[in-house]
């Protein structure tokens, strides 16, 4: 059987013998899904959840802030910006500008913010980077969690959170409220959030009882999110489902089409499984590149072999995930230190470091300093895959060539 898998902004072949193939079991509706994105856009806005039209929701107000996926997310935020700046401006809204939920990455060039928003957004709104800085309290969860969240959403009239819905190795879900938290929140409030990540289920595709999920709601709902508008994506990141409307109700619809389109789930446990984050810009850095391999635990042995095609041009995208990824291979240690003092960052080498205590992790990828970080750097996969069928006859092989659709089971 051939397989493409994503890697940057290419694929690279596979051919794996039919016999050494794991049985995965696809759930994947999205080869039946519209096409037209266009209508599926027009279709989400004209029938908002619990909600009024966004014009009629927004009219009169004076200013309105549209919180937007970073250049690390795939969201195509461009796609669909265009139509909500329409809807403001048939509102008579005077002031719209777009915010870029950066969390703690990195900053944008004007060049990437202009490509993330689009011509249109960016020549009828203000394309403002979140300044972790520029932050003000507007109160604490339930779950001690400060809300700490930027000033230029504190001070607009009408909130709209945008993104893409998939699953997220610990929050569950991406999309909904967590544009608002982590996107545009300081690092004091997602660190507190994301310590509940070491709870039992913190884990994806878990809505109701995950304490970091919830603890997102109850700050969506803390600092009122007025619309909602998230996409679904196929495998080649073009949108194939939307929701608008009322938050959160708008986003349980939208976790629900999720959960009807997409889950890969393997009978048994595969000895080696081949995956990729999808390509860019989710393999950008290690950093994002890793929810992948926490997605994929589920599916392999105790001792199985991973393979993991991540270009990762920038890295490891984090200095703190860098300096904590250097002592990977000492699994008690960091989990100790993340008990005992959680620190951004951190976190995720943590959850790689535990993923190294069962599985065997050969990497493929631009980036060449990984080699310190207990990956084993492979230059050819092929060539690995038909070592290893020769000597194994009977390993069972999954593929996944995008970790994002796979549920931690």
């Amino acid at each position: 059987m051939h397989f493409e898998i994503p890697y940057g902004k290419k694929f690279i072949g596979l051919d794996i013998p039919d016999e050494n193939i794991a049985p995965l079991i696809y759930k994947d509706g999205s080869k039946e899904a519209p096409v037209d994105e266009d209508k599926v856009i027009s279709d989400a806005l004209k029938n908002p959840v619990s909600a009024d039209s966004l014009s009629n929701l927004a009219y009169s107000k004076s200013s309105a802030c549209i919180l937007v996926s970073d250049i690390t997310r795939s969201c195509p935020s461009y796609k669909f910006l265009d139509r909500i700046i329409k809807e403001l401006k048939k509102a008579k809204v005077k002031d719209i500008k777009i915010l870029f939920g950066l969390g703690i990455h990195r900053k944008h060039s004007e060049e990437e913010k202009i490509k993330l928003a689009g011509k249109f957004a960016a020549e009828n709104a203000r394309l403002i980077d979140f300044d972790p800085e520029n932050v003000k309290l507007a109160g604490t969860t339930s779950f001690g969690t400060p809300v700490e969240v930027s000033r230029e959403v504190l001070s607009s009239d009408f909130l709209i959170a945008s993104g893409n819905i998939e699953y997220h190795y610990f929050a569950g879900y991406s999309g909904g409220a967590k544009a608002l938290m982590p996107g545009v929140c300081s690092k004091k409030t997602i660190r507190a959030n994301h310590s509940m990540m070491l709870e039992t289920d913190s884990v994806a595709a878990n809505f109701i009882s995950n304490p970091v999920r919830q603890d997102i709601e109850e700050a969506g709902r803390l600092v009122h999110i007025d619309y909602l508008f998230n996409v679904i994506l196929d495998d080649s990141k073009k949108i194939i489902a939307a929701v608008s409307g009322k938050n959160n109700e708008a986003f349980k619809k939208g976790i629900k089409i999720y959960d009807s389109i997409y889950e890969i789930n393997v009978e048994g446990k595969a000895d080696l499984v081949i995956t990729s984050p999808g390509g860019y810009p989710k393999d950008i850095n290690l950093y994002q590149a890793q929810k992948a391999l926490d997605n994929i635990k589920g599916i392999i042995k105790d001792g199985g072999k991973i393979i993991f095609t991540a270009a990762c041009n920038e890295g490891y995208g984090e200095e703190m995930f860098e300096e904590w990824m250097q002592e990977v291979t000492n699994y008690e240690k960091l989990s100790q230190k993340i008990k005992q003092n959680f620190v951004l960052g951190g976190h995720k080498a943590v959850a790689i470091s535990k993923l190294l205590t069962k599985s065997e992790v050969f990497i493929y990828s631009d980036f060449e300093d990984f080699e310190r970080t207990g990956f084993r750097r492979i230059n050819n996969i092929q060539d690995f895959i038909d070592i290893l069928v020769e000597k194994e006859k009977k390993i069972k092989i999954a593929v996944v060539p995008n970790g994002r659709f796979v549920k931690s089971i």
